[in-house]
C-alpha cells in the first residue's frame, strides 16, 4: 500500500510509478522534484540533504498512510534523497495511485506540500559565493 524511502543513491520515478500502478487505480499522478540551476537569481551549484532518519521516515509514512485514508489513494510511494545532489539530479518522487483521477492529483499535493512542511530533511545551497541552510518550513 505505501513505499516510504530515504535514499543516498539516485531515485526513479518509473520504480515509484511501477510501484503504485493497480488496474484499480484509474489516475496515477507523479510529481519529480530536481535540483534547479538558480534560486533568487543565484547560480546553484549543487544541494546537500541531510536528515533525522528515524523521524523523517515516521513522518513521511504519516504522509502516506493520510494519502490514503483522506484522499483514498489506492497506493502511495514516497522517496527522497540524502546525500549531495547536482543540477538536474531528482531529490524527491511521490506517486500516487486512486481510483479517480482528481484523488491523485489531490493527494500527491498534500504529499508534497505536508513533506516540506512536517518532514525533518534540511538543506542546504551552494552557489558560486557560499553556500546557505534553507529554512525546511517556511
Amino acid at each position: 500500500m505505501i513505499d516510504v524511502q530515504l535514499l543516498a543513491t539516485d531515485l526513479s520515478s518509473a520504480a515509484c510509478e511501477a510501484f503504485v500502478r493497480s488496474d484499480a487505480a484509474g489516475g496515477v499522478v507523479v510529481f519529480v522534484g530536481n535540483v534547479r540551476n538558480q534560486t533568487q537569481q543565484k547560480k546553484v551549484l549543487r544541494l546537500h540533504f541531510e536528515a533525522y532518519r528515524p523521524m523523517a521516515i515516521s513522518e513521511m509514512q504519516k504522509i502516506a498512510y493520510r494519502a490514503v485514508a483522506d484522499f483514498g489513494a489506492l497506493k502511495v510511494a514516497i522517496h527522497h534523497r540524502e546525500g549531495t545532489l547536482q543540477v538536474g539530479q531528482t531529490a524527491v518522487v511521490i506517486a500516487v495511485a486512486a481510483p479517480h483521477r482528481k484523488a491523485a492529483f489531490d493527494a500527491c499535493a498534500f504529499a508534497i506540500d505536508t513533506l516540506k512542511e512536517t518532514v525533518p530533511i534540511w538543506k542546504k545551497e551552494y552557489f558560486e559565493d557560499g553556500q546557505v541552510w534553507v529554512a525546511a518550513h517556511p
